[in-house]
């Protein structure tokens, strides 16, 4: 695809196969068609209704226990995103449909509700969203994320949210409210400073300099705040890692963090297509670096070694986040959460007694 041809305001600009679909529809004769059939960049949203909205972390990497999303797919149109596959399961393309297909689970909050008053629930932090991002657009109107936030706090359970949206600020007041019990963590990706970057890497997020903002802003509240400086990709954003630490620690904020990118499944061609088409200049050094950080492959699902990568460009990195987070926030820590205010409707209801 050219250049002049790509749609603006998205990251991916096609749909790879879907490996779970046997059939599909595909431009095979582009020129029999009035216009072309990925010209409609339009958003769509369909709803919803899960059973079970809190789902356990497997993971061995992650030191949380659950997770849960009010939103499945996001039009932040972040190009490395590792969402990108599960939007798969739901029969859609992991590309542009991703973006602009999002499905809204409109009963989250009556399901978190219902699942934490489960006689069997253990009190561990849930994290928000860690899929996609629960700030998303849509969330300005369906308010799912500020409802969820509700029931926690009515519950008096732990969480800690994900975000690389100013939106969050709305909801302030409610984070207040659980920071007060010790029952928050708000972790703020910072993947690059650099605005033109931005634009095409994250094409519909907040800019580098809001997130800085939204930090201080939450800080000065007194919210712990945790930067992710997520993903680097080796050979675009690596240097910038010295200049992010510096800005978040004058920012406030407690903790920082990093993962390298990692592109597995079809999240490879997608962004592959992206970094020729928007860096041809740096495309073969960009996907080289990344490979030399995963045992030469693009993708890396390999548990205690696939987040932070392996290899030369791997080692430099991590000595240059080390370096720089030693220089800049020495000292600092994210204040442990409090399980002990955890109470249901039922055990409420006890209370009275």
């Amino acid at each position: 695809m050219k250049a002049e041809e790509y749609l603006k305001g998205r990251g991916a600009q096609y749909n790879p196969a879907n490996p779970y679909l046997k059939q599909e529809y595909v431009a095979d004769h582009i020129e029999g068609l009035d216009e072309p059939m990925l010209s409609n960049s339009k958003t769509e949203y369909f709803t919803e209704n899960p059973k079970k909205i809190v789902n356990r972390i497997d993971s061995p990497d992650l030191g949380l226990s659950y997770s849960m999303n009010p939103y499945q797919g996001c039009e932040h149109g972040c190009i490395y995103c590792y969402a990108r596959n599960t939007h798969q399961y739901w029969g859609y393309g992991a590309g542009l449909d991703f973006e602009r297909k999002i499905i809204i689970k409109e009963n989250a909050p009556e399901v978190l509700a219902a699942q934490l008053e489960h006689p069997k629930w253990q009190v561990m932090p849930i994290m928000l969203a860690g899929n996609t991002d629960c700030y998303q657009p849509i969330e300005a109107k369906k308010q799912l994320t500020r409802r969820m936030l509700e029931v926690l706090l009515q519950y008096r359970h732990p969480v800690s949210i994900i975000t690389k949206n100013a939106l969050i600020l709305r909801d302030l007041d409610l984070l207040q409210e659980l920071n007060k019990l010790d029952l928050v963590h708000v972790n703020i990706s910072i993947t690059t400073l650099d605005e033109k970057l931005r634009q095409k890497l994250e094409p519909r997020t907040a800019s580098g300099a809001k997130r800085l903002q939204v930090v201080k802003q939450l800080t000065d509240a007194g919210i712990p705040v945790n930067v992710m400086v997520a993903p680097v990709i080796p050979g675009l954003n690596d240097y910038e890692i010295p200049e992010i630490i510096k800005r978040v620690a004058e920012a406030g904020a407690s903790n920082a963090a990093y993962t390298i990118v990692r592109l597995n499944g079809n999240i490879g061609p997608i962004f592959e297509d992206w970094i020729r088409q928007a860096y041809p200049d740096r495309a073969e050094k960009v996907l080289s670096q990344i490979a030399d950080c995963h045992g030469g492959s693009l993708n890396d699902s390999r548990f205690g070694v696939r987040m932070h990568g392996e290899g030369q460009f791997a080692s430099t990195i991590n000595k240059l986040f080390r370096m720089s987070r030693q220089k800049y926030m020495q000292g600092r820590s994210m204040k442990p959460y409090n399980y002990t205010h955890f109470c249901t409707r039922a055990g409420k209801q006890l209370g009275l007694f």
